[in-house]
């Protein structure tokens, strides 16, 4: 009986231990306190739920990719990582991300755009998130003080209404993103669009010497003739203070607007356009993505499926004003009708707007695309000759590069 009960304690002791608590690691973006708050609350209720503990680092937007690169070279990246949408390509080219399980999240429903950036030769690298667009947003009141009754819904109207408030001296016309990095790249890149424009040819190749792409830089060099050249901070707060008649700029504009003292009548609007069809806007999106040495990629996908749950977006979304929408179209619609005004402005965008081209070496030819409008905007160089010396410095990163 004494030998019975001696193998009976090793035999629970045991089972004990092989009911180690399961870790793993999730590095995002949201390092403000009040979004932090919010993500951690959120991985509370998973760990809770699956007696697991996440080890939750934030990483700002200034030096967080290239913690993330220096963390895969050392072999210490995280199971689970979040991306913005023009970063997958780089981290799936170079194989250190887990291939989507499709069958695990085969459930989902997504924009068919939102998971162009993900892919790479035909696998899928990560799930979107969180997504979010821009709209045109116009100051009501310069308008009406200008004889403008309605927003405009083209891109000639556009530059006729900001010529207008602009030659009246009530204000700017236009806000324009001049020298402003990894910003303004997403001011022209909706004008090639809506002008019909692809900037990425049927082999990947990065190609900016169209007509399309001329006409949509001779277009923004006229908007910043009917307005002012700033950074999109500046242009925000410009327009927040009622100086500006239109500008394009993203949901947390809204934020601006909500919290300022001083009070206006603005609107947002669906991007003007080139015919009778709403313009094309830039979306961008926040991915998660697992490390393909992840130890427990089980745990990994469990926390991914979570983070992408109605509860988990919910809260997100409604308690981080900034963070846009759920990527997830049917729980995206779902909400719709609890939307403001301006929100369902937004909402009612992503179904008009396309993402970042998928190319590995993205961040340097946006670099170069940014430099040339810039030229083109101070006059440095004629719109042909900046987009043809600018497609040389392009052609450098499309040699060699496999699709």
């Amino acid at each position: 009986m004494k030998k019975y009960l001696v193998l009976l304690f090793f035999a629970l002791l045991f089972s004990g231990c092989g009911k180690k608590e399961e870790k793993i690691k999730f590095w995002h973006f949201w390092s403000e306190p009040s979004q932090a708050k919010v993500v951690r609350q959120i991985i509370n209720e998973f760990e809770r739920q699956n007696n697991c503990r996440v080890d939750v680092s934030e990483l700002s937007w200034n030096d967080g990719k290239t913690k993330l690169i220096i963390a895969f070279n050392s072999r210490t990246a995280p199971d689970v990582l979040e991306l913005g949408s023009d970063w997958i390509a780089q981290f799936s080219s170079a194989e250190v991300l887990e291939p989507v399980d499709t069958n695990f999240f085969s459930h989902r429903n997504f924009f068919e755009y939102t998971l162009q950036p993900a892919k790479t030769k035909g696998k899928l690298y990560a799930l979107p998130w969180i997504i979010g667009t821009r709209v045109l947003f116009c100051n009501r009141d310069l308008m009406q003080k200008c004889g403008i009754e309605n927003p405009p819904k083209t891109i000639d109207e556009l530059i006729q209404f900001s010529r207008a408030i602009n030659e009246s001296g009530l204000g700017y016309g236009f806000g324009c993103n001049g020298s402003d990095p990894h910003r303004l790249y997403k001011k022209i890149l909706p004008l090639i669009w809506t002008y019909g424009g692809e900037i990425q040819d049927s082999n990947g190749y990065i190609k900016i010497n169209s007509p399309q792409v001329a006409r949509a830089f001779q277009t923004y060099f006229e908007l910043s003739r009917l307005g002012i050249i700033e950074t999109q901070k500046q242009i925000d707060l410009l327009f927040v203070q009622g100086k500006i008649g239109f500008c394009f700029s993203g949901e947390w504009l809204l934020e601006l607007i909500q919290k300022s003292p001083q009070k206006f009548n603005f609107s947002a609007n669906l991007m003007p356009g080139s015919g009778n069809s709403p313009g094309i806007s830039f979306a961008g999106g926040e991915y998660l993505a697992i490390n393909k040495e992840s130890k427990n990629k089980d745990l990994a996908k469990k926390l991914i499926q979570f983070l992408l749950s109605e509860q988990s977006l919910k809260k997100m979304v409604t308690q981080i004003p900034e963070a846009g929408f759920p990527a997830d179209t049917i729980l995206l619609y779902k909400s719709f009708n609890d939307l403001n005004s301006h929100k369902r402005v937004f909402a009612e965008q992503l179904k008009y707007s396309k993402m970042t081209p998928v190319h590995p070496r993205w961040i340097e030819i946006e670099s170069i695309i940014e430099k040339s409008l810039v030229e083109v905007l101070y006059q440095k160089k004629g719109v042909y000759e900046s987009l043809s010396e600018a497609q040389k410095e392009i052609d450098l990163y499309n040699k060699g590069i496999q699709f």
